[in-house]
């Protein structure tokens, strides 16, 4: 009797070769046809629409009450300086303020245990608005990063350097951090904010001028 055959422990699968008459040579050869670039052609590219609400000094969409985007580290910071989130938008602001938190950032704050119970109590807070996510994946950055470019009606409260990076290349986005135990916005975007108030205030008082003119 022969000897039993058994099947080898991790056997590879063979490969045809490349000299087998099976396979044609025109197939492996081909030649990618370049088209050669006429130099006086015109180069197109995509430039992204910006919203009509940028085309002046600042923002028209941010005015009182303020929405604010809140990060998870936003949160956290916060925590530690001992500041109450709202009252110190409201001193950054001299506003009414809206923290908003999404539904990414309040599973991404889930998420970190029992030892971040405290944000999430505050994330809980009535007077934060809930935002509900529609998109896949719970990566809060992305998610944070896409309802700002989509709406120029948010204010982005974020410690995450990253975060900082990404945002800064969106125009008219103003960014809230925590500096020296207190909320502060980006140097360029208070003066656009402050030109935005008083601008109101003069409305308001050219107003009343005129109301009071035509009373008898």
């Amino acid at each position: 009797m022969g000897k039993r055959k058994t099947k080898k422990f991790a056997s590879m699968k063979r490969m045809i070769s490349l000299k087998d008459q099976r396979i044609n040579e025109k197939d492996r050869a081909k030649v990618q046809e370049t088209k050669k670039k006429d130099p006086s052609e015109i180069k197109e590219k995509e430039v992204p629409k910006y919203p009509s609400c940028l085309f002046f000094q600042y923002n028209t969409q941010l005015g009182p009450p303020y929405h604010i985007l809140v990060d998870t580290n936003f949160i956290n910071f916060s925590i530690k300086a001992k500041l109450d989130i709202v009252q110190s938008m409201m001193d950054c602001l001299y506003a009414k303020c809206i923290p908003c938190i999404t539904d990414c950032v309040m599973a991404e704050i889930e998420k970190l245990g029992m030892k971040y119970r405290v944000a999430l109590r505050i994330a809980k807070d009535p007077r934060f608005e809930r935002l509900p996510c529609t998109h896949k994946g719970t990566y809060a950055d992305d998610c944070l990063v896409q309802r700002v470019t989509q709406h120029k009606c948010y204010i982005l409260a974020t410690v995450d350097r990253d975060l900082k990076r990404r945002v800064r290349k969106i125009p008219g986005v103003p960014i809230m951090y925590i500096s020296n135990h207190r909320s502060e916005l980006t140097s360029d975007y208070q003066c656009s904010i402050g030109h935005l108030w008083l601008s109101l205030c003069f409305i308001v008082s050219l107003s009343l001028t005129h109301i009071k003119c035509l009373i008898p």
